[in-house]
């Protein structure tokens, strides 16, 4: 399986090195790009300097836009699955392999790097939108999603296709509930994540919180409206 790993980046230059350096020099079996989205300081200039494989967007497309650009990308080369790698540090490559495995297995046309298969999810009030979400996910499916804002997504060939050529497909849980009710199968693998190190995260609680609301509609109530593009 010819698997790419794209890298949506906004404004990473703490942490944009030690990322891709860490792929380049542990796990070089796998094809990366790095997707700069239109980043204010000098994630894209590090790139450069480094001679990393760069796509630098001229302007900020939000996490969406971005990696709809690495999934073009991977179309018009032929790869046979994309993987949605956080360039913050969060997730962990030695989990690459075993999600490829997971889709190679279960034919699955999406895995998700899942922080509670085998693992029971607190109950915070961090994790407090995750439950929602799987709630929603199921009431409108009938499929239990562990982990649904996991950003850690291994894509088929299908789902590349279908994401590189529509832009109402974000890479979010709404899409995935949304595919999952027409038919994509979707499986979950057990893996760990680590901290941010450096850098803001964009979903502080305040953006947490419209983001959850923003979900639990979209898979409640939007996706009833929402047509799937036969490719």
């Amino acid at each position: 399986m010819k698997v790419l790993i794209v890298i949506p980046a906004y404004n990473e230059k703490d942490n944009i090195e030690r990322v891709v350096d860490n792929l380049i020099e542990n796990y070089s079996q796998f094809d990366y790009v790095v997707v700069n989205d239109g980043s204010k300081d000098t994630t894209a200039e590090i790139c450069r300097k480094k001679g990393y494989n760069l796509i630098d967007l001229p302007v900020n497309l939000g996490l969406a836009g971005a990696f709809q650009t690495g999934l073009r990308y991977a179309k018009f080369i032929g790869y046979d699955a994309v993987l949605q790698f956080d360039a913050d540090g969060q997730h962990l490559p030695q989990y690459i392999q075993p999600m490829i495995d997971e889709m190679t297995k279960s034919c699955s046309d999406i895995v998700i790097g899942s922080r509670f298969v085998t693992v029971k999810k607190p109950k915070s009030l961090r994790m407090f939108g995750s439950y929602l979400i799987s709630w929603a996910m199921y009431l409108t499916t009938g499929k239990k999603i562990c982990d649904p804002t996991s950003g850690m997504r291994l894509f088929n060939k299908k789902m590349i296709n279908e994401f590189a050529l529509d832009a109402n497909f974000a890479p979010e849980p709404d899409t995935i509930s949304f595919l999952l009710k027409n038919g994509a199968t979707v499986s979950e693998v057990q893996v760990e994540m680590a901290e941010r190190i450096a850098g803001e995260s964009y979903l502080n609680p305040l953006n947490a919180i419209k983001y959850m609301f923003k979900m639990g509609i979209s898979i409640i109530l939007i996706q009833w409206f929402r047509k799937r593009k036969e490719n």
